[in-house]
């Protein structure tokens, strides 16, 4: 089984990247399974309705969220109907949706899980108890392919959960940050990235227009809104796993800068 990993899609110019790259990235990397997180995806804050279904129809299987999911009002209908479409799992339940996907892919049952941290982040429960307590129930509805997208701020988070999780699950990778770390590794089977990196404007402050964070970190405070980036160099960054018999056995980053560059592999493992 292969799977592509997608981080967080920010704006118009990575949507648009995406939509061109993605049916031909399947096809060269021969994906069976494709999960990309979508919480930015619409103007740099949520996921629109119609983006949501651009991005199921050019090849993601299974859109993840995190503290941006309910930006869009939309969203608190489409998160109740579609089950491809996830918010963290740990947020309140009293709100739409789950974070939870079950399906089936090359004859194995695959489950996406999708978390969220604590520092810095929105009120949600406990991710720690949250991510044991929904392993352990997927393992016991037989459940051996088990990806989780840890949506956090901190990375002292992303690797404790991994610490706690290696070995009982598939792939552990993590979003949020928008920035590419180089720590890719597989222990006992299973993988882990501390963030995969954005796809958006290259050059921005984390896929918005600099002008606004820079007047932030001068003044202190925010003057204006948040824009995502007219950067004419938009970056898709990628993960690509090979499974056998629920185990990571070959993992590799892919980058593309708006499409006319070669893929890069910057990590292999």
């Amino acid at each position: 089984m292969k799977i592509g990993l997608i981080g967080d899609i920010v704006g118009k110019s990575a949507r648009e990247l995406l939509l061109q790259l993605l049916p031909q990235i399947r096809k060269d990397y021969q994906l069976d399974f494709v999960v990309a997180n979508g919480e930015n995806a619409s103007h740099g804050f949520g996921l629109s309705y119609l983006h949501m279904q651009d991005l199921l129809h050019c090849g993601v299987d299974v859109i993840t969220g995190g503290n941006h999911s309910f930006d869009k009002k939309e969203a608190f209908a489409y998160l109740q109907e579609q089950t491809q479409v996830l918010r963290p799992h740990n947020y309140s339940n009293k709100l739409p949706g789950n974070g939870l996907y079950r399906g089936e892919v090359c004859g194995e049952k695959i489950a996406v899980l999708n978390l969220m941290g604590h520092f810095g982040m929105p009120q949600c429960q406990n991710v720690f108890l949250c991510a044991l307590e929904e392993v352990a129930r997927l393992k016991e509805e037989g459940f051996k392919n088990i990806v989780i997208d840890f949506h956090a701020e901190a990375t002292s988070e992303k690797r404790t959960i991994f610490e706690m999780l290696k070995g009982q699950v598939s792939v552990i990778f993590g979003t949020h940050t928008h920035i590419g770390t180089d720590d890719l590794m597989i222990e006992n089977g299973s993988f882990y990235v501390s963030d995969i990196g954005m796809c958006g404007g290259f050059n921005s402050v984390i896929g918005m227009e600099s002008y606004g964070p820079i007047q932030r970190g001068l003044s202190g405070i925010s003057k204006e809104r948040l824009e995502v980036s007219r950067s004419s160099y938009t970056i898709l960054q990628m993960i690509v796993l090979e499974l056998k018999n629920t185990q990571v056995i070959e993992a590799k980053k892919i980058r593309y800068l708006n499409g006319w560059l070669p893929p890069i592999q910057a990590i292999k493992i």
